[in-house]
């Protein structure tokens, strides 16, 4: 056996061709057959989150372990490497990635829309959806991206092509600089999925619902392939798709609420996906616990912000302060919750900030053993490569890196990283630290020379006697080392050392101060002083409360339903009963429970009602709040298959405002740039809530049309002028078309469904088709159609049409010249949403007239205003007045346009609309008469649960204001203390209206 520490970096060459052997490469030249041992000893040895071994050893030979542990015998061709006083981990693990990746197309988008996929063979029909792609086909190492992430302790990486929604397999890969395949560990490792549709040149998806309808279709479709679709038609991207589903599915995304809508995506199909976050996880906590996926979560956090003007500070969301606190916790918050998370690097670029946010994730909270658990026994296990990777064991990939100090240590630096058991120098080659405490003699110069500082760059001091101090230049190279440092009594003269590592010991020649040559010897005492003033160590704090929502006005504990008896109010009940003075109404168990006068219930909240109005809430029949990354699925006529309850947002601060407004109740619709638009979802306004738990139960599904100039791109400019429809006509065959299809799909699966079992299992069923089945779903009365309109003409024609093909339409939006064809709305069945005094801000509403709800009204055609605008949603009692005044509308009446009527129009009126025994306690106290400008809602209920009161938001408005101050204090102090800030920049809100339009590239 013999001892080997200056010779580490010739042993790392020759390692790469005793490792590998076996080869199928001829051999140029002469080759080191040679496969030898590697033993490091007296290490502190971590081999996984839970065990430290002490004065170890680790055995290596031909790139895998052999042995770990405290009694390991070496054998006698074993060279051996002195690691005392340094520490052994194994390497870290990436998931995301796309190292060794060939650049993405970033071609602009085409003028002229390109509808169908422009990629030959064959393929899925969507250019977006990229299962055939393979990484390991396309993987070239890259030895400066490698070197990046060995600095930051990773020893492989799962790469893949991040372009597209459904984008393919990702193969495992060392970080090695061999050969390309000989750095290939698994071929596919894992499927990889995003709501991006990256360089696809299709306009479809353009939304987030589109991004999800898109993976809802094609795991049906891959469905219907291995059911035997294959037979009738082959595609490769579903053979693909079938295959890569036999692996581990990693879903990409950047916000927890897309975390979310990917989980319930797999759970819909039986999948689990493993999804990569934004960092900002902890904001759902609860809901990502119920839906139980591993996550892969960011470790950029955000920079404090600067403030120099008091503009700028106002302009910063409250909520981007927070985050800014919470996002270092983030990790911590999740282990709390018993959720199983891996770190990714992904979007860093250097080290130091890599290893910044390590310490800052375990200053915030998380114990050193789930840190390390993170990036390594996670990924290695989800990857399905335990038995290779994510600890150090015998038989596993000699896969590690040698540091100074252990992992979480500020002054810790990685020296060496070990892939597959070849060594490639981080700090050094060498495992020698120059740092320490040296007695110098050099000719009759006696001192004490210090070096410290950082392993890679350590900096030296010369002491003479007890006072005097001088700074020394130090360079090392490898074992070869150079100090020259000047006394300053004797001017500008330097001293000259070389000289090299001698053990512990440093010895060589040089020139003193006069040029005379002399010996010199420094010999090691110890390690060096501790500074007074130590390497600054990150405490992190969270002094803020999580709320929910994560902004200013979210609650610390979600509200719960209460029994509040509301006394002595003037009562607009919407039933036989009108409006009732001086009434108690009691609400118990979410539900409206009594109604009468001198009500006495033990242990009620009581709430003076004296002088004020207790209404229903108020229901928005048409409106686009709360809605995520889109609002229209602009890209085709046709987009039934999309869902407005895929990206409900429960964070958006108009669901709130509208509670301040009186509005309960909200019916979320697509946009109106498609003929038939998506699926429909009302809302309940639970503030705080989850989006699941948003939804009104027991509604029966609806779904957008539209008609007019929006559908047929009269001003989307010319890029869109080749999207049928062009015309009017062109709008009704777009509809008739898609029954006609929808009617003929219903005609096959009622084929297939009345067939014996026997014959089912012969026969391949048909392909499921989820924008036709939305349709078939209104041919069969369980959705109803919401229709965006404004022309009488338009009108007429899709009642006759609807009429023909057997169906009716629910409700025409808008519908500002339904008072000229009241009479055939009411002949049809169909309810008018209209708006209160909208008019001439397009060609095709120049003859609307505000009387408009008011004549419907009074032809019997149930009727409601609406708002279409997060600001009005806010008004609605104001916007139901202007009946009174515009067309004589009864005070009871106008108010039934924004409660009752939008009830009855969405079939919920058995629930809500009125205040009624058994109803949901939805109700609002208004200061004064409903219908009045000066009237404001001072409490506001929905499900017996006080989501809104004017005393309430007075304290959280303080609260507001005082935590704004105190982060701004805290980014200030953070700044000061040497942490990098950025500028704030100009923050608003999108807030959705019919006509918004999106690309999909931003989708994420």
């Amino acid at each position: 056996m013999r001892t080997l520490i200056g010779a580490v970096a010739l042993w790392g060459m020759a390692l790469k061709t005793s490792v590998l052997a076996q080869t199928t490469f001829p051999v140029h030249g002469v080759q080191d057959e040679r496969q030898r041992h590697v033993a490091l000893v007296n290490a502190t040895i971590i081999p996984d989150a839970k065990t430290v071994l002490t004065s170890a050893t680790l055995l290596i030979r031909q790139g895998r372990i052999v042995a770990v542990g405290t009694k390991v015998d070496i054998p006698s061709d074993a060279t051996v490497i002195d690691a005392t006083g340094y520490f052994i981990y194994p390497s870290f693990i990436e998931l995301i990635s796309d190292y060794g990746m060939p650049a993405q197309n970033t071609a602009s988008r085409q003028d002229r829309l390109q509808l169908e996929s422009a990629k030959k063979g064959a393929y899925y029909w969507n250019e977006a959806v990229r299962a055939e792609v393979k990484a390991h086909e396309l993987f070239s190492q890259r030895a400066d991206v490698a070197q990046q992430l060995r600095a930051m302790g990773f020893g492989s990486v799962v790469t893949h092509v991040r372009d597209g929604i459904v984008r393919g397999s990702g193969a495992l890969v060392l970080l090695g600089e061999e050969r390309d395949n000989d750095l290939m560990i698994r071929q596919q490792a894992a499927a990889f999925y995003s709501f991006n549709k990256g360089s696809s040149q299709q306009p479809y998806p353009t939304s987030l619902m589109g991004s999800i309808a898109l993976l809802r279709q094609i795991f049906y479709d891959v469905n219907w392939y291995t059911a035997g679709g294959w037979r009738e038609q082959q595609n490769i991207s579903l053979d693909e798709l079938q295959q890569n589903l036999k692996l581990p599915q990693v879903f990409e995304t950047n916000d927890v609420l897309s975390v979310l809508s990917a989980a319930r995506i797999a759970r819909e199909f039986g999948f689990t996906f493993i999804i990569k976050g934004g960092g900002n996880e902890y904001q759902r906590i609860d809901e990502l616990k119920e839906i139980g996926m591993p996550l892969i979560i960011p470790l950029t956090f955000p920079r404090p912000y600067r403030f120099q003007d008091p503009f700028d500070a106002a302009t910063v969301p409250l909520s981007d302060l927070m985050h800014w606190e919470f996002a270092p916790a983030n990790a911590a918050f999740l282990s709390q919750a018993g959720i199983p998370f891996a770190f990714t690097a992904a979007g860093m670029k250097e080290a130091k900030e890599f290893w910044k946010s390590l310490r800052g994730a375990a200053a915030a909270g998380l114990s050193s053993a789930d840190l390390l658990k993170a990036l390594t026994e996670m990924p290695a296990r989800w990857m399905r490569i335990e038995d290779q990777l994510g600890t150090l064991a015998p038989g596993k990939l000699a896969n590690f890196f040698v540091c100074t100090d252990s992992l979480l240590d500020p002054e810790n630096t990685i020296v060496q990283h070990w892939i597959r058991g070849r060594m490639y120098p981080v700090a050094s080659s060498e495992l020698i630290d120059l740092r320490g405490r040296y007695t110098l003699e050099a000719g009759p110069l006696k001192a004490t020379l210090v070096i410290s500082g950082d392993f890679a760059a350590p900096q030296a001091s010369i002491r003479l006697g007890d006072t005097a101090t001088y700074t020394a230049r130090l360079q090392r190279q490898e074992r070869l080392v150079t100090l020259s440092f000047r006394q300053p009594q004797q001017g500008t003269l330097n001293w000259m050392l070389s000289g090299y590592l001698l053990g512990r010991d440093l010895t060589g020649h040089g020139t003193d101060a006069h040029g005379k040559p002399v010996n010199w010897h420094a010999r090691y005492q110890g390690p060096p002083p501790k500074p007074k003033d130590t390497a600054v160590v990150w405490t992190h704090t969270v002094e803020g409360k999580l709320r929910r929502p994560f902004n200013g006005f979210g609650w610390e504990q979600l509200p719960k339903p209460e029994t509040v008896l509301i006394r002595n109010a003037t009562v607009w009940t919407n039933e036989a009963e009108g409006i009732m003075p001086k009434t108690d109404v009691l609400l118990q168990n979410g539900k409206i429970a009594r109604i009468g006068k001198n009500l006495n219930v033990p242990d009620a909240r009581i709430i003076d009602g004296t002088g004020k109005h207790l209404t229903a809430g108020i229901i928005d029949e048409h409106a686009h709040i709360a809605i995520r990354q889109g609002v229209n699925e602009c890209s085709h006529s046709v987009t039934s298959e999309v869902r407005i309850g895929d990206v409900i947002d429960p964070n958006d601060v108009n669901i709130y405002r509208q509670l301040a407004g009186g509005v309960t109740a909200s019916h979320l619709l697509h946009g109106s740039c498609n003929t038939i638009g998506g699926q429909t979802q009302l809302i309940k306004m639970r503030w705080g809530y989850g989006s699941e738990a948003l939804k009104f139960k027991g509604w029966p599904g609806f779904i957008k049309f539209a008609l007019g100039e929006n559908v047929k791109t009269s001003n989307w400019g010319d890029q869109y002028r080749f999207r049928f429809p062009q015309t009017r006509m062109g709008v009704e065959q777009t509809i008739k078309d898609a029954f006609i299809r929808a009617k003929t799909y219903k005609k096959k699966w009622d084929e297939y469904n009345r067939l014996s079992a026997k014959q089912k299992a012969l026969t391949v069923p048909p392909r499921r088709d989820l924008q036709l089945e939305a349709l078939v779903e209104i041919l069969e009365g369980r959705r109803h159609i919401t229709c965006h309109s404004y022309v009488q003409s338009e009108i007429n024609m899709l009642m006759r049409l609807a009429e023909s093909l057997g169906f009716r339409v629910n409700t025409f939006t808008h519908i500002l010249e339904g008072y000229k064809v009241a009479d055939k709305m009411k002949a049809h069945g169909a309810n008018a949403s209209s708006f209160s005094d909208w008019w001439a801000y397009k060609f095709e509403v120049y003859e609307a007239i505000p009387h408009n709800p008011a004549l419907l009204a009074q032809m019997g055609v149930v009727t409601a205003v609406n708002s279409d605008d997060a600001e009005m949603g806010r008004r609605l009692n104001q916007e139901a007045a202007k009946s009174v005044k515009y067309g004589g509308l009864s005070e009871e009446e106008a108010w039934k346009l924004c409660t009752l009527n939008p009830a009855r129009m969405l079939r919920v009126d058995g629930q809500v609309g009125s205040i009624r025994v058994g109803k949901d306690a939805d109700v609002v106290l208004w200061s004064d008469h409903p219908l009045s400008i000066y009237a404001k809602a001072e409490y506001t209920w929905v499900d017996g649960i006080l989501f809104y009161s004017r005393q309430q938001a007075a304290q959280q408005q303080e609260w507001i204001q005082a935590e704004r101050q105190r982060l701004m204090r805290k980014m200030m102090a953070a700044i000061a203390s040497g942490e990098p800030a950025r500028e704030p920049s100009t923050f608003s809100q999108t807030l959705w209206d019919c006509e918004t339009i999106t690309s999909g590239q931003d989708v994420e």
